[in-house]
């Protein structure tokens, strides 16, 4: 355990949270190369103490350690839990058989996870939301609902009297450094980033909505639930998550015009011929933006930074072994981070023998959430002008539903055995 005791971020307020340098892998996504931190706060006031989240189970007995420093059990009077997940709740239930007069407070979507975390029949708990407060006498805690940052549960709290933000997980990162302060610690910036793109982007529609409630408050001081406490210029670490998270496309194409990107990969120039043919047909429609790109030229992130801003997407493979080659399955394999729902989507592609890409590729599509109403195009070998007419169209037609111009239809299921019998 480290030795490391109860640190002051402000008069009255402490960080007694607990160091993980030796973690390399969190939540199997996030590669951690410095470790991390679970941090957890206590906020002293004249009328009580708050605890602001808490710990890895793992790690409770250095939040105990660094709590009982600066805090007596029997003055513990609110915890808040900004985020249910176990790294930030792990020493709750212990925390409650100690500290057993406390009240709970969380948001209204954290209820069913306060339950199962907590078995505990006639379990009291506080629901509050943005507006609610909470005064310890000199020192008021101020909530702000900023769910889906990253689970529906999270929220921020804000005391006032310092101009202190206890975030959460916003505007946090795996990195570990006794320092503690951003000021102090090493370069941590590659974590900043690597940890917005992982945990925060797929949510960046939230995260503007956070902004706006967070973007006014007088920050003096930021204390996220992971990483360095950001105590040196503070307001800068927000405008970046501003940048990271607004759209910057419509900057170029105006917010009023859709965008449609087409990707292909081809072994003999057939495929290729096909993804130019999508991208004539969409651009006879005014008002799309259409970009061709060869995924044999490019590693995945540039085309997943294009994607996560584009209206529409287009994938052309041909069948090698009854599949989508690779390079495709990576691209979509990627989009897991950013969000792609209700996006439209479509495939074709050229086939020797069965073909089977297109389909495989417009499953994998409906499974991400992308909508798929126009059926997919496949061409045997070289594609005819007939078939080369009917990638025109199918790209004419996805323009026309970016843009409004038709009705949006979902494909049956009866149409698509259909169409495999048609293959077949």
């Amino acid at each position: 355990m480290s030795t490391l005791g109860a640190i002051a971020i402000a008069p009255d307020t402490h960080w007694v949270g607990a160091l993980d340098p030796g973690l390399r892998e969190f939540d199997i996504i996030l590669k951690t190369a410095n470790g991390t931190t679970y941090n957890s706060y206590c906020v002293r006031g004249s009328s009580g103490v708050a605890i602001i989240d808490t710990v890895k189970e793992s790690h409770a007995g250095e939040f105990f350690t660094r709590l009982e420093q600066v805090a007596r059990y029997d003055e513990i009077t609110a915890i808040v839990l900004n985020h249910l997940e176990p790294d930030h709740t792990g020493a709750l239930p212990e925390l409650m058989r100690r500290a057993p007069q406390a009240k709970l407070y969380i948001s209204n979507k954290a209820q069913l996870m306060l339950k199962a975390l907590v078995k505990h029949d006639g379990l009291a708990y506080t629901i509050v939301n943005t507006g609610d407060s909470v005064d310890l006498g000199g020192r008021t805690l101020h909530f702000l609902n900023t769910p889906y940052l990253h689970w529906p549960d999270t929220q921020c709290t804000w005391l006032e009297q310092q101009g202190i933000l206890f975030s959460g997980d916003v505007f946090g990162c795996h990195f570990c450094d006794s320092r503690l302060f951003n000021g102090q610690v090493g370069d941590f910036r590659f974590s900043f980033e690597y940890y917005y793109a992982h945990i925060m982007r797929p949510f960046r529609e939230h995260v503007l909505d956070a902004l706006e409630l967070i973007e006014p408050l007088p920050l003096k001081l930021i204390a996220p639930a992971h990483g360095p406490i950001l105590r040196d210029a503070p307001r800068s670490y927000v405008q970046r998550y501003r940048q990271l998270a607004a759209p910057l496309l419509h900057n170029e194409i105006g917010a009023s015009n859709k965008s449609l990107l087409v990707f292909y990969i081809s072994s003999y120039g057939n495929t290729s011929r096909m993804a130019e043919a999508v991208r004539d047909g969409a651009e006879t429609i005014p008002g799309v933006r259409v970009s061709l790109y060869d995924l044999q030229g490019g590693g995945n992130l540039p085309f997943v930074d294009l994607i996560e801003e584009a209206d529409g997407l287009a994938f052309g493979s041909p069948t090698i072994n009854g599949d989508a080659v690779k390079p495709v399955w990576d691209l979509l394999s990627s989009l897991a981070v950013i969000k792609v729902r209700d996006k439209l989507g479509a495939a074709f592609g050229s086939y020797g023998w069965s073909g089977e890409a297109v389909n495989m590729i417009e499953d994998r599509l409906r499974g991400l959430k992308l909508r798929v109403p126009i059926q997919g195009v496949r061409a045997r070998l070289i594609p005819t002008d007939e078939e080369l007419g009917l990638c025109r169209d199918l790209g004419k037609q996805l323009a026309l539903h970016l843009t409004g111009s038709i009705e949006h239809r979902v494909i049956a299921m009866s149409e698509l055995l259909t169409q495999e019998s048609t293959h077949a």
